[in-house]
């Protein structure tokens, strides 16, 4: 993978690079084409998975525009969390653009769900996530995490939270052919007592926290970045595209922002887009 600056206006733009299906992807909820193990972006024959991870990393540091060349199709997991890419990406520095940053504001209050599944959102001048997880397991059980974005909150809080499964499924999928990548370098793998990996959990709660990063990087693919107060529990990939698909055109407003002043004090920042060096991982 090759993340390439880009001038203002562009967004977010992956480019399959090596194929003779060369196309490029832009984000959009109806460009996800598949949401089992992780999410998928595609357009006609070319797709490119795991990406989420990526876009939070672009939500989480307000990285507005990039043009990110992919050979092989697939994001590289890495350790299983942002880190590697926030580490990349404050190497080579960020560049503020000097114009307005396009949002999309929630304007009305709306529920959407399914049995346990549920996503609730209201307006708010900034990106609130208060999500909640429910695992019948000894050593996750119920966790719930409160995170107001920031770069400097998302370096801290959420970044280095790895993604997360068990054993026994880990065993059947690779039996099918399937995560053969998978590993305890990158991810945490219970049993069905106890963490598998032999230095343990970053957090106490870095299931709950995982999954805010994955949040972040499946509402990334609105058409700007959204600002709104999200409450979510139990929710996945699949869930989230459901809901970013609702959410289309329906309930939110467009807004050129300059001065974020309005916005809450803990969150006040500059920006930026990316810039520099290309970034390899």
């Amino acid at each position: 993978m090759v993340v390439k600056p880009a001038p203002a206006d562009t967004g977010i733009v992956f480019v399959l690079v090596g194929s003779e299906s060369f196309r490029e992807i832009k984000l959009d909820p109806k460009s996800v084409t598949a949401t089992g193990l992780a999410t998928t972006l595609g357009y006609g024959d070319a797709h490119v998975s795991t990406v989420e991870h990526l876009l939070a990393t672009m939500v989480g540091l307000e990285i507005d525009n990039a043009i990110i060349e992919v050979h092989g199709g697939e994001i590289p997991i890495l350790d299983g969390s942002a880190a590697v890419f926030v580490h990349l990406f404050r190497s080579v520095g960020l560049r503020e653009l000097h114009r307005p940053k396009r949002i999309a504001k929630i304007k009305r209050h709306l529920v959407f769900e399914d049995g346990e599944k549920r996503i609730t959102v209201s307006p708010y001048p900034g990106l609130k996530i208060d999500y909640t997880i429910s695992f019948s397991h000894p050593q996750i059980g119920r966790q719930q995490f409160f995170y107001e974005s920031s770069p400097k909150h998302f370096i801290e809080k959420i970044s280095r939270a790895r993604t997360f499964g068990f054993l026994r499924d880990v065993e059947l999928l690779q039996k099918r052919g399937l995560a053969r990548g998978g590993s305890l370098e990158n991810a945490v793998v219970f049993d069905e007592y106890r963490v598998v990996n032999p230095e343990g959990l970053r957090f106490s709660d870095e299931m709950v926290r995982h999954k805010i990063l994955d949040f972040m990087g499946d509402i990334a693919v609105y058409s700007a970045r959204l600002w709104g107060h999200f409450e979510v529990s139990c929710s996945g990939h699949d869930f989230n595209n459901k809901f970013m698909r609702f959410l289309d055109g329906h309930a939110a407003e467009y807004i050129d922002v300059i001065d974020l002043s309005s916005r809450p004090q803990s969150v006040q920042h500059k920006t930026p887009s990316f810039g520099g060096i290309p970034v390899w991982a």
